[in-house]
């Protein structure tokens, strides 16, 4: 039996390269350490931000072994399932249970965007091959896949589907799934902008994004939810927005690089096509980044 119980700020790990492209083993040691240390709930390697697409079998394999190595039992590991053929998801999900890992996170057969019927199916196979606790990652505005509250209720008979990263850029989906399905998932959020909002109406974590290097602010926030302290919760919130918003762009990867590389916990290196940003978008990240970091809340006085 599937006995997850997930909750908390998931943090969706960069992949780190070194300026020639080979992955930068250290750089992620140093970098799952520092998430880890700074009261992450798990490790989620191998997502949209991790850069999935410019990663082979192997290589994701090899990323999610050195995040294992790190958090050494002491939080879960997650790996994202990303494959265009069910067959070969199935095979890297049976690989990553051999590995250890503690969970997935499985996207949509990424290219072909599947109806519901088929994108059920597709859960049910990865599901049944690799017997191990799923976070079902539902982006309809990105991968064109919208499975509704209704087609979560189908799923509920499937054991091993444990949570779901909600990013419909819709905040009411949370309401919606708990009313159609109650407590039988996890609800994650999964818009780094609707992470207040989203708390507020009962989901039980982040899958987040600019944790990547604020990790204690986005703990705080998700903290002080759970604790019912709005007014500092949203007092966080404001400051953390702008940051946020860097998030929801087809540049998150370079955006959130450059923001680990001013706040000092990571470097730009992308693979190609993606290329570090340039002129008039990265003096406006830039800008973002310096005040943000100038206005830092003092954390100390929230706990």
């Amino acid at each position: 039996m599937a006995a997850a119980k997930w909750e908390g700020v998931f943090p969706a790990v960069t992949t780190k390269f070194k300026p020639n492209e080979d992955l930068d083993h250290d750089a992620m040691e140093r970098h799952f350490a520092f998430q880890i240390d700074s009261g992450v709930h798990a490790l989620l390697t191998c997502g949209s931000l991790g850069e999935a697409s410019t990663l082979s079998f192997d290589e994701k394999l090899a990323v999610t072994q050195t995040a294992l190595r790190v958090a050494a039992g002491r939080v879960p590991v997650l790996v994202n399932v990303s494959e265009t053929r069910t067959l070969n998801a199935c095979r890297f999900a049976a690989q990553a249970h051999e590995m250890g890992v503690q969970g997935l996170m499985v996207m949509p057969s990424v290219l072909y965007a599947a109806d519901a019927r088929e994108a059920k199916e597709n859960l049910r196979t990865i599901a049944d091959a690799a017997r191990l606790p799923i976070m079902v990652y539902n982006n309809p505005v990105t991968y064109k896949v919208d499975l509704t509250p209704e087609d979560f209720q189908d799923l509920a008979d499937c054991e091993w589907i444990v949570a779901i990263k909600e990013s419909s850029d819709n905040v009411r989906r949370i309401t919606d799934l708990r009313n159609a399905v109650g407590q039988r998932y996890q609800l994650f959020m999964g818009v780094d902008d609707l992470s207040f909002e989203g708390l507020a109406v009962g989901a039980d974590g982040l899958l987040a994004g600019l944790v990547v290097a604020f990790p204690k602010e986005t703990v705080a926030l998700y903290k002080l939810m759970k604790a019912k302290r709005w007014d500092e919760a949203l007092k966080l919130y404001q400051w953390f927005m702008p940051l946020m918003h860097l998030d929801v762009s087809t540049k998150l990867v370079q955006n959130l690089k450059l923001v680990e590389t001013l706040a000092g916990v990571g470097n730009e290196n992308v693979r190609r096509p993606r290329q570090p940003l340039q002129g008039a978008e990265r003096e406006r990240v830039s800008a973002i980044v310096n005040q943000a970091l100038a206005t830092r809340p003092d954390l100390s006085r929230l706990f």
